[in-house]
């Protein structure tokens, strides 16, 4: 299915020291610069890279470095409905690169049709395969240690709820998949949380975001019929993945907010969330469930 595409770079981040980031997504990978915008700038004044968005299918995007200043960008690609494709990924990865400083869960669908693995596609997409995938790499960032875990969340997280029931469930309609986007933003709240727990005493911090409203190909499985009118009210009101970026690269690269593993961010403040997001016995039941989903518990 080609949900997403993964870029690894290189930049200076916290000093000279040179760190490997490891970023998810499909459209939004363009917040890097593509010639029409101008690339990240990380702290110390270097580009962390210029590259085009990859799209579905796509193995070799175009001018993936083209415009940022640095060259070492790798693509790699990962269809993140697919849990074998998740554990391919992760091996190679940890075959082709020492260390993992920076690992930014950024894909998203808003889509509650089913996966290839047979689960809701929102739920699978934008928690349980993140899930696996930080579990696969995690050991390499402890190691690697101070290092930190973004999870893109939303304030769409407000709406989700969590039944144990249902929630892996594929769905049908608009209304149905956008309550499953919402139920899988709470989760990435709820797993933002106990993770943070469990990373005590490692160096290894985590943060959830909220990016903001982005024009960004999220909005892909809108209706046909509802996209001439919704598409130029995105492109008149929504925000652009550049700005859309900032707080994902406020908390990936902001020095003294360690002390804030877990919680939750939004236009680069620490915000509160709504209360059942802060529900820790809720969030270690979520991390059990989601365990025996993805095939790790013992």
């Amino acid at each position: 299915m080609g949900i997403v595409v993964q870029n690894i770079w290189r930049a200076k981040v916290w000093g000279c020291l040179l760190k490997i980031i490891l970023f998810s997504g499909l459209f939004q990978v363009g917040t890097l610069g593509s010639g029409r915008q101008r690339p990240w700038i990380w702290p110390g004044g270097e580009p962390a890279s210029s590259w085009l968005a990859g799209t579905e299918g796509e193995e070799n995007p175009p001018s993936v470095t083209s415009g940022g200043g640095n060259n070492e960008v790798l693509f790699m690609s990962l269809d993140l409905a697919s849990f074998k494709s998740v554990r391919t990924f992760a091996a190679a990865f940890l075959r082709s690169e020492p260390r993992l400083d920076i690992l930014i869960n950024n894909a998203g669908v808003r889509t509650g049709s089913r996966s290839s693995d047979g689960f809701n596609l929102a739920f699978q997409v934008n928690h349980l395969s993140h899930f696996l995938l930080t579990h696969l790499l995690l050991e390499r960032m402890k190691q690697c240690a101070p290092s930190r875990v973004v999870v893109v969340a939303s304030s769409a997280h407000q709406r989700g709820k969590i039944d144990f029931q249902n929630i892996h469930k594929p769905v049908d309609g608009q209304l149905a998949g956008i309550q499953s986007y919402s139920n899988s933003k709470l989760a990435n709240m709820l797993y933002t949380r106990e993770l943070a727990n469990r990373l005590e005493g490692t160096n290894v911090t985590c943060y959830a975001v909220h990016p903001g409203l982005v024009n960004t190909e999220l909005f892909r499985h809108t209706l046909i019929w509802l996209k001439p009118l919704f598409l130029p009210i995105c492109w008149l009101f929504l925000r652009d993945t550049t700005n859309g970026a900032q707080t994902s690269i406020y908390c990936a690269t902001q020095e003294g907010i360690e002390k804030y593993s877990g919680r939750y961010f939004a236009n680069c403040w620490l915000r509160d969330p709504k209360p059942h997001a802060r529900d820790d016995a809720l969030a270690k039941k979520l991390w059990e469930v989601s365990e025996r989903m993805v095939g790790l518990a013992n």
